[in-house]
């Protein structure tokens, strides 16, 4: 009896051993993920580059031992940690940082921190908060929130459309109006995100506003960029309709674009891709949102940024949001094979970045 129960406790003090070896390493598991660096394994960082579209200067930025009070962190800003984001939120950054590292992909993903990139980028210094402008994504809506939080104004419904894109009246300082080191520190320490949408959904929304709608306020699309296309671009030499969805797509996908581009000037963003808009490779951003799931990661956004209890988010319209897979392929249909591939060549980057899969037009 004796030596029955001396196993007995034998087997409990080993069962003990077991647990305690067990939870060290759960215990062990848990500190690594809570403490690792999150940049540590992003996609190696290139210098800072401020440069005109066509020109590149490197910026030397010199060390500070201390930095002033105000670029030191809030503590109730995103703090960047991948433990406390919602799993879709993680898998789009984990995404985002291992095609960075693709080095096949590496002339689709990677773009220099150009003037180009940083006068895309809005700064509300009061939150510490950095928003890249993606045009065609709902990006107005951001901007007012954005004017609130930085105080041109008390509440979104108060601010006049007119206002929201006059840089000068709206409150909205642009990231390349600081000093070299002042940018640095802005994009270390600031939480920083943009929204993306399916990238040709996004070029049919800006071909229809552009050159089919086309506001009053800005005649030169119909008058100055579409017959500039259409003389490079028309196949049909005889029709005289105005800028067609074919001529745009033979233009964004010609390997030779850029000559055009540089005569058009800033108004190209509403349709060059989003890694020359914001150089997602080279910025370690905080959350990038989608606009197919706007509903649910404005709100996220707004509480990872800690402003959640200070604005809302404008009211999304129904239905407003949701990728419409019937309108993308009934403008593509009619257009070559050769001229679609050539364009989705342009834009694989952004596909694969974000996460969009390749049209099904493209594969049957």
């Amino acid at each position: 009896w004796l030596m029955s129960d001396n196993m007995h406790h034998q087997w409990l003090l080993l069962a003990a051993c077991f647990w305690v070896i067990f939870m060290f390493m759960v215990a062990s598991k848990f500190i690594t993920l809570t403490f690792k660096d999150p940049d540590g394994y992003s996609a190696k960082q290139e210098p800072l580059i401020l440069t005109a579209v066509t020109k590149v200067e490197e910026v030397h930025v010199p060390e500070e031992k201390h930095w002033p009070e105000e670029f030191q962190p809030t503590g109730k800003a995103f703090s960047g940690n991948l433990n406390r984001q919602p799993l879709v939120h993680m898998e789009r950054l984990e995404l985002l940082r291992n095609v960075c590292r693709d080095a096949a992909l590496r002339n689709l993903s990677h773009t220099a921190v150009s003037k180009f990139v940083l006068d895309r980028i809005f700064v509300c210094d009061k939150h510490k908060i950095l928003f890249c402008q993606t045009p065609k994504v709902g990006n107005t809506q951001w901007k007012k929130v954005l004017i609130v939080l930085n105080g041109a104004f008390s509440s979104i419904e108060e601010i006049p459309e007119n206002i929201v894109h006059d840089h000068e009246k709206n409150g909205l300082p642009r990231l390349s109006s600081f000093s070299d080191s002042e940018i640095k520190k802005r994009l270390n320490l600031y939480f920083k995100f943009f929204i993306v949408r399916d990238p040709f959904e996004r070029l049919i929304s800006a071909f229809k506003d552009k050159f089919v709608h086309n506001p009053r306020f800005e005649p030169w699309y119909r008058h100055e960029i579409a017959p500039g296309i259409i003389r490079k671009y028309r196949k049909n030499r005889t029709e005289t309709k105005g800028l067609q969805f074919e001529d745009f797509v033979r233009y964004l996908g010609d390997p030779n674009h850029r000559w055009l581009d540089v005569q058009f000037g800033d108004h190209i963003i509403h349709w060059v891709t989003y890694v020359e808009l914001c150089a997602p490779c080279e910025i370690t951003y905080s959350v990038i949102g989608h606009h197919e799931t706007l509903e649910d990661d404005a709100p996220y956004i707004l509480k990872a940024a800690g402003i959640d209890h200070l604005v809302s988010y404008p009211t999304i319209p129904p239905g407003i949001t949701v990728y419409n897979k019937t309108k993308v392929a009934r403008y593509f249909l009619g257009i070559s094979k050769r001229d679609i591939r050539r364009l989705y060549a342009r834009f694989e980057g952004d596909f694969k970045l974000f996460g969009y899969r390749e049209p099904d037009f493209l594969l049957n």
